[in-house]
């Protein structure tokens, strides 16, 4: 898989390249729609949310803390939830090339991959400029974002692969992965903080892989401090036990993908 991605590396650049201007420069507003969804979203549940969650933020004095809080959950959880599902329904929205040009499947993921790297990254650069200008402390641990945003990536695009294999087998897979992601979401302390929550479900957070790449998230961009060890350890334990189960499904299924579809 790595030899393919090597090989026909000039052309997943390019076709990232091509994705992006296809998609939004035929748009008034171009590249702008890349960030106004997630930023109305974080404007509505501010809006909505400030004043009754935001004195449940320890140790956060900034008026606007609740609001970067919920940034920075929703960076995160804006990552994952665009890899899981374009990869989600990738096969099978590319079942004619899949069939009629030869090439490895596995660049399709890749393109996938980095479209949603570089929409995130322009989400990213507007979430530090509203961070700027609500007067808030920034240090050097946001460089702690880059590997914690590659992590996130590569754990994402094995979950996604995964379904993304099993949806071209059993069709309703594609049906169910949305409604599994919204509930993962309100599942997640994005929109609320973890210690409203009660005790017994906070030990049931604790089994959401997506929880602990969020917690890190906030705790970078809000307090300015390391992720929780623990939660570093449990997301590169996730991160090789899907890149794995993904390879070896990959390579099982792969000469039979172009059957089915």
């Amino acid at each position: 898989m790595l030899k393919s991605l090597y090989t026909f590396r000039y052309f997943i650049l390019v076709s990232i390249k091509n994705n992006l201007i296809n998609k939004y420069t035929k748009n008034n507003l171009g590249f702008l729609w890349i960030i106004l969804g997630p930023l109305s979203q974080a404007l509505i549940y501010t809006i909505i949310l400030s004043n009754v969650l935001a004195a449940k933020l320890p140790g956060v004095e900034n008026f606007y803390g609740y609001a970067i809080y919920l940034l920075g959950g929703l960076l995160a959880w804006s990552l994952m939830s665009e890899i899981i599902s374009s990869n989600t329904n990738l096969f099978i929205d590319n079942a004619n090339t899949i069939k009629k040009v030869s090439f490895p499947k596995v660049t399709l993921v890749a393109i996938n991959t980095g479209v949603s790297s570089i929409n995130n990254l322009f989400l990213f650069i507007s979430i530090l400029a509203i961070v700027i200008l609500t007067g808030h402390q920034i240090s050097f641990h946001y460089l702690l974002l880059i590997p914690m945003a590659i992590i996130t990536a590569i754990l994402a695009q094995s979950i996604g692969l995964i379904f993304g294999i099993f949806n071209v087998f059993i069709r309703d897979v594609g049906q169910a992965v949305p409604i599994l992601l919204q509930l993962l979401f309100w599942f997640t302390p994005i929109v609320y903080p973890i210690s409203i929550v009660p005790d017994f479900l906070k030990t049931l957070i604790q089994y959401n892989p997506i929880f602990h790449v969020v917690d890190c998230y906030q705790q970078i961009i809000l307090y300015n401090s390391l992720p929780n060890i623990m939660s570093i350890f449990i997301i590169l334990f996730l991160t090789i036990l899907f890149s794995t189960l993904s390879i070896i499904l990959f390579r099982k299924a792969g000469r039979e993908m172009a059957d089915v579809l």
